[in-house]
């Protein structure tokens, strides 16, 4: 609270300074200007002068009713593009995306922005609208910062070392990206947790302290050479430590007035590493891409969890869960494109390989303080998976208003849990997607997609699990097959002129082999398939500024969305959402970036809302400040830096769980116990400062 009000006096104390200074004027944004020829909108720089970007990150997250869709990290290799972001007209072909590479570019990197329809571009996976980050050439050398400081309330340290750096250039041929970014995350709350027996009588009050930190330092080196001729390749090496503790402590009292104490203390400390390369040359009547990468990751989890009998003496029960993880990824691709008349062509071939080797123990607390190991089935073993794929794109515009794709192939996999007694799976996927876009005039813009999807899974679920802090053990399963599903996706983008944008996307999901739990062996459980499962959804995105009617300067984005599930029980046969799904959520973010100064505020409300995870001994719903508000100042001109102060969750959001717990499966067994959260979180206060060099 200390450095957080240091901070604020300090922000104060620029801002007086500089308002001796001669304010600046500050021009209106620009509406974007159609392009020539063409229903794509396009943005520069000046047209996001007033809100001061420092990088193409800033830029594009300021585009008028654009969501950006990030890459799918969980993807296996790289398959068809899941993020709506290109760069020169390229997809960026690894597994961060163009935002990460945007991110660590300046600003004034980018000559422009466009906004266009994906059925109108020759990349398979895409739909609705995308941005394309043009890149100017030969740019000057510079860099750019921000330092980022966090400062809770209540129950956690203040955060001093977030941010990032980055210095782009070029030699000769070479532009590079030399790069470091520590993504932090701080995570504090506290306060009563009521459990109650099945009668609803309260049997046991418990106040918990839930505190973690997280530090993943990302150092990252890209380079790309020009040449010869229209070639161009790139290469990006990164490396990614990480320290990720967390702790819970909590004080019991029973019913009778015995009184507990319990510990949870989870340490976490790995890296991820990664080589991506890729060869672009004109080969034939078209262009080559040959894609190579290859990614490693280590993640060594220690949690033990200990209870002290206070009252009585009675010697202190715990238990411990170690799992050393170690995995890797090696993809190989080639992509080739070329052009017949109106029509656009692209073949890809891909190979990828994927292994995770999982060394789990369980160990139980003996009077003398050691931990001795105790039988834990299935917490050991090799996860490989050996894909191939093909797929064919063909893209062509109908009419000037009317533009086609379609993408068609099939994947062939062998998927294996090496250490059990089963045959490895293999599995034939068909996939491919219909997509027409339609430009009725410049104002509109609608998309429909009919799609079949292979989806992912986390290798970790076929081995055995346990989470200690709420006594959940889930078995091993080799046979979890990743979901299929048809898809039909609809998007509709209307501009509103100097009103702004307004977007609604809706969709539909029927899903085939949905992961969910399930019970297996004798009466265990764990993460498999069910038949069958449908979404359905939509979401509402806008951009409206209020320059016509007076309000210069301002804006409001405007967020609504909802989904609706179903999967059958797998205990009691009746419909039911899909655990866990986020199934509403929403927000208002209101900006006003003051005319004729360099001063900006805004505030914001934001609501999200998760169904319950449906294990079989146990429904579990959490919600962690589902209502949150905040509002921030900021000075984009303190010495050449952008100054922000912010306050979140003003209005003191609550951390919420709703856990009910059964002796043994719910649909057979009495209710063991019921548990409700209610815990303090606090205010949140940030400080930022972004800058170029």
């Amino acid at each position: 609270m200390v450095v957080a009000r240091n901070l604020y006096i300090g922000l104060l104390a620029s801002a007086a300074l500089l308002s001796a200074t001669p304010a600046y004027a500050q021009r209106a944004p620009a509406a974007a200007r159609p392009a020539t020829g063409s229903t794509k909108l396009v943005y520069t720089l000046s047209d996001f002068a007033r809100f001061a970007p420092k990088t193409a990150y800033d830029m594009l997250s300021d585009v008028p009713g654009f969501t950006i869709q990030t890459v799918d990290t969980t993807n296996r290799g790289l398959g068809q593009a899941s993020e709506n972001v290109l760069i020169n007209n390229q997809r960026v072909a690894n597994k961060t995306g163009a935002v990460d590479v945007l991110q660590r570019t300046p600003a004034a990197s980018v000559d422009r922005i466009e906004i266009v329809d994906a059925a109108s571009l020759g990349i398979a996976g895409l739909s609705g609208q995308v941005a394309n980050v043009i890149l100017k050439e030969n740019r000057k050398a510079s860099g750019q910062f921000e330092w980022d400081t966090n400062a809770r309330t209540h129950f956690t340290k203040p955060e001093l070392l977030g941010g990032s750096v980055s210095y782009s250039g070029t030699e000769g041929p070479v532009d590079y990206t030399l790069s470091v970014m520590n993504d932090f995350g701080r995570g504090g709350i506290g306060g009563p947790i009521y459990i109650y027996d099945s009668n609803h009588n309260l049997v046991e009050l418990r106040d918990e302290v839930f505190h973690s930190e997280h530090e993943q330092v990302n150092s990252e080196a890209k380079f790309t050479i020009h040449g010869p001729g229209s070639s161009i390749g790139d290469l990006t090496l990164g490396y990614e430590p990480y320290w990720s503790p967390q702790h819970v402590s909590d004080t019991r009292v029973e019913a009778d007035g015995e009184r507990r104490s319990r510990s949870d203390v989870v340490k976490m400390n790995g890296y991820n590493a990664d080589i991506n390369g890729d060869y672009e040359f004109a080969f034939g009547p078209g262009r080559l891409k040959l894609i190579g990468l290859h990614h490693w990751e280590h993640d060594p989890m220690v949690e033990t969890n200990i209870l002290n009998f206070l009252t009585t003496g009675a010697v202190s029960e715990g238990s411990r869960f170690t799992n050393d993880t170690h995995s890797a990824e090696s993809v190989s691709r080639a992509e080739y494109i070329w052009k017949t008349g109106r029509n656009d062509w692209q073949v890809s071939f891909e190979r990828t390989f994927n292994w995770l080797n999982q060394k789990g123990g369980l160990f139980q607390l003996e009077p003398d303080g050691s931990f001795e190991p105790v039988p834990f089935p299935g917490g050991s073993g090799r996860v490989t998976e050996l894909r191939y794929e093909a797929l064919a794109t063909f893209s062509r515009p109908l009419s000037p208003k009317l533009d086609l794709q379609i993408a068609g192939g099939a994947e062939i996999s062998h998927l294996d849990l090496t250490t059990d007694q089963e045959p490895a799976g293999k599995f034939f996927r068909p996939k491919g997607s219909i997509t027409l876009g339609w430009h009725p005039d410049k104002t509109w813009d609608i998309s429909v997609k009919l799609r079949r999807r292979v989806g992912q899974i986390s290798f970790a679920n076929f081995l055995a699990q346990a989470e200690l802090n709420v006594g959940r053990q889930e078995a091993s399963n080799g046979q979890l097959v990743p979901p299929q599903s048809w898809e039909v996706e609809t998007d509709v983008s209307h501009e509103l002129g100097p009103w702004g944008k307004t977007s609604l996307q809706l969709h539909y999901y029927k899903v085939q082999d949905i992961v969910d739990f399930i019970p297996v062996g004798d009466g265990e459980q764990a993460v498999g398939n069910l038949p069958h499962a449908n979404r359905a959804g939509f979401q509402s995105t806008s951009t409206i500024n209020f320059d016509p009617i007076g309000w210069h300067g301002a804006k409001l984005d405007a967020t609504f969305a909802g989904e609706w599930t179903s999967v059958r029980d797998p205990l009691t046969g009746k419909k039911r959402p899909i655990s866990g799904v986020e199934d509403r959520w929403g927000s208002l973010q209101l900006r006003h970036d003051i005319v004729h100064t360099q001063l900006a505020w805004g505030a914001y409300v934001q609501y999200r809302h998760y169904v319950s995870n449906y294990y079989l001994t146990e429904i579990d719903q959490t919600l962690d400040i589902p209502w949150m508000a905040g509002f921030y100042v900021e000075d984009k001109n303190v010495l050449g830096t952008t100054m922000r102060f912010s306050v979140d969750n003003v209005f003191n959001g609550r951390h919420f769980e709703y856990r009910t717990v059964w002796d043994g499966w719910r649909d057979r067994t009495p209710v063991s116990f019921i548990e409700r959260h209610n815990e303090l979180v606090g205010p949140i206060f940030t400080f930022t400062v972004k800058g170029t060099f």
